[in-house]
């Protein structure tokens, strides 16, 4: 009877395998795509793009034509002291020329003579120029340059934004396989020693063994089930975590109980991270939206910088119009008839502009001392995850082979035992030591997924493209 119960014991703590129950799992391959194809985040990203879009067709509505009218009347007891209208259409250019039509049409009792013209209006159509500031560069010409770089520094914060949200919603995955596994390995456990308790305490009631051995298992058992619900409850925090990156068409999703995590190979993962080797290998910092972003603000600044620089200059605006009486074709209007006008400024100190201009270059030094260290800081922290992707794979072999070797101590102890030369006590020793291998061996694996998550973070790749 005492060979029948040890045998027992053997075979059933032997059984150290995850259970076969038909459950359904998420794989990091599915897991993913919904986090890239609907939550909201990513969407939100766009509207950074978006913004960009919108400042540069605001910066170029600085050069287009515009139509003025003014019109002036006043009349009191039935004379009419002055009956003003002007029309212009003005046409703004690239450089600081701007070209002008207009038309004038002015009467009345107390009209000022400079105002004077033919009854029926008087045509002109000039062009002014900045001879001095403003030539070169001007605040339409920056408005819309900066336009065109903050664009693109757009482009890169948006990958930046959906770059960060994927890795966050991969740490979450990894986490919550991590507590899945956990989860399992105590179950496993859980039930083992719950069949060895039966067995023991069944023997105990024959006498065959000692009640006190009894009261042992029972402990066993009742830390692995403190064990097991610890795993569970952190399974579930887990999974909730998960769940707050997973949406369809706008309405957020909530893991189900019955859903488990599977863990992905190491290429499966850096498939759906979009990690290219060749990617790797080349590691082309230009390309990182972080320097992308910070290269087009440091363009931005050097039109800032120009454009102060301009501001040092006198102004000199010089503005010429033909004149007609009748609307003819410009190549016919006559040069002698004309109204022209010279105005000439400069501050004696410019210690407004000369402030300026040391402003915008010092905001210019300090985003290019910050994009330098940022590119030191990116390249050692690439560096430093390839390093750690390697170390962990080593890791993960030596783990591999320990937990291998405590079930061969587990399994040798079962032996003894069988044979009447180990007890129980030795037996839930090799056990806990083959938990601690096992999760250690979790926690391992786990560090390696997380590992080429940074990894994918740090390259700063972003599968927006694909997502639009």
């Amino acid at each position: 009877m005492k060979i029948l119960f040890n045998c027992c014991i053997f075979f059933f703590s032997l059984s150290i395998v995850a259970q076969d129950t038909l459950i359904d799992s998420l794989s990091f391959q599915e897991y993913m795509g919904y986090v890239k194809q609907h939550h909201p985040l990513v969407k939100q990203a766009n509207l950074t793009l978006n913004t960009g879009e919108a400042n540069l067709l605001k910066a170029k509505g600085g050069f287009d034509p515009k139509i003025e009218v003014d019109f002036n009347r006043k009349k009191f007891k039935n004379t009419e002291y002055y009956n003003e209208l002007n029309a212009t259409f003005k046409v703004p250019t690239w450089y600081g020329v701007e070209f002008k039509a207009n038309f004038e049409q002015n009467s009345g009792a107390f009209l000022s003579p400079d105002l004077s013209v033919p009854d029926d209006g008087l045509y002109s159509a000039g062009v002014s120029i900045s001879l001095a500031q403003g030539l070169l560069i001007n605040d339409r010409m920056a408005s819309l340059k900066k336009a065109r770089f903050f664009r693109e520094q757009s482009k890169a914060d948006r990958d930046l934004l959906v770059n960060n949200v994927l890795f966050e919603a991969g740490m979450a995955y990894t986490q919550w396989l991590e507590a899945a596994n956990e989860e399992r390995i105590f179950s496993n456990f859980l039930t083992n020693a719950n069949t060895r308790f039966l067995a023991v305490k069944r023997s105990s009631e024959t006498g065959q063994v000692a009640a006190i051995d009894s009261v042992e298992a029972k402990i066993a058992l009742q830390n692995r089930k403190l064990s097991f619900e610890a795993a569970k409850l952190k399974r579930i925090k887990a999974a909730l975590k998960a769940s707050n990156y997973l949406w369809l068409q706008g309405i957020p999703l909530e893991i189900e109980e019955r859903i488990f995590p599977s863990k992905p190979s190491i290429d499966d993962l850096n498939m759906a991270l979009m990690i290219k080797q060749s990617l790797i290998d080349s590691l082309a910092l230009d390309s990182h939206p972080k320097l992308r972003s910070l290269e087009n603000k440091i363009e931005a600044l050097k039109v800032d910088r120009n454009l102060k620089m301009n501001k040092l200059l006198p102004k000199l605006d010089v503005q010429y119009n033909f004149l007609s009486e009748d609307y003819e074709p410009l190549q016919r209007f006559n040069t002698a008839n004309y109204k022209a006008f010279v105005n000439f400024s400069v501050p004696l100190f410019l210690r407004k502009e000369r402030g300026d201009l040391k402003l915008a270059k010092l905001k210019l030094q300090d985003v290019n001392y910050e994009r330098t260290s940022q590119m030191l800081t990116i390249k050692n922290k690439i560096s430093a995850i390839s390093n750690e992707m390697t170390s962990l794979d080593k890791q993960e072999d030596i783990v591999n082979d320990v937990v291998s070797n405590y079930k061969v101590l587990l399994k040798g102890e079962e032996r003894k035992f069988f044979l009447g030369e180990s007890s129980l006590f030795l037996i839930n020793s090799r056990e806990r030591s083959l938990i601690d291998a096992q999760l250690k061996e979790n926690s391992i694996i786990i560090k390696r997924l997380e590992s080429s998550i940074q990894f994918f973070n740090t390259l700063g790749v972003s599968p927006i493209d694909r997502i639009e």
